[in-house]
């Protein structure tokens, strides 16, 4: 009886070893939001955007500022950005971020004081969520190329107003 038993468990393992699993690809869940706000000292030059709801512990959160526009084209750069100034100084715009909001903030070897308005007022943001497992797969220095993987179109982007 042992031996009849003995052999099964080794049929079954052997059979179950051959199983194997497909996982199908779905496009990730994701969101985007596009942001533009002011920077000076009374708020700490930083923007707090809150998600409604909460994202999930797992996702990644990108941020993209808007360099420029050339010919009609929007310049973004992924953030955390550095600008270096003739004069040695360096801006950085970052954020950092948990499940429940985005902070966006400006930091710089110099006081932010003397930085010209064009650097702190009205400056747009693009808020991208997507789920770790994605990020991976992606270039993320590029945005269209990020847009273009989760198949979002420009229309798709939620403006937020603070």
């Amino acid at each position: 009886m042992k031996k009849i038993t003995l052999l099964l468990v080794f049929i079954g393992m052997m059979t179950l070893q051959s199983c194997e699993v497909t996982e199908v690809e779905t496009a990730p869940r994701t969101e985007v939001f596009e942001v533009t706000t002011s920077f000076n000292s009374n708020n700490n030059y930083s923007s707090l955007v809150e998600f409604n709801p909460p994202i999930y512990s797992s996702d990644v959160v990108l941020v993209y500022h808007l360099y420029d526009t050339v010919n009609g084209e929007d310049i973004w750069k992924l953030m955390p950005q550095t600008y270096y100034f003739s004069d040695g100084g360096e801006l950085d715009f970052n954020f950092d971020y948990s499940r429940f909001n985005v902070n966006i903030f400006l930091s710089a070897n110099f006081s932010l004081n003397t930085l010209p308005s064009s650097w702190t007022q009205s400056q747009t943001f693009r808020i991208v969520i997507i789920p770790a497992s994605f990020a991976t797969t992606v270039n993320k220095n590029n945005i269209d190329a990020v847009l273009s993987a989760l198949n979002v179109n420009k229309t798709q982007i939620q403006k937020i107003n603070l």
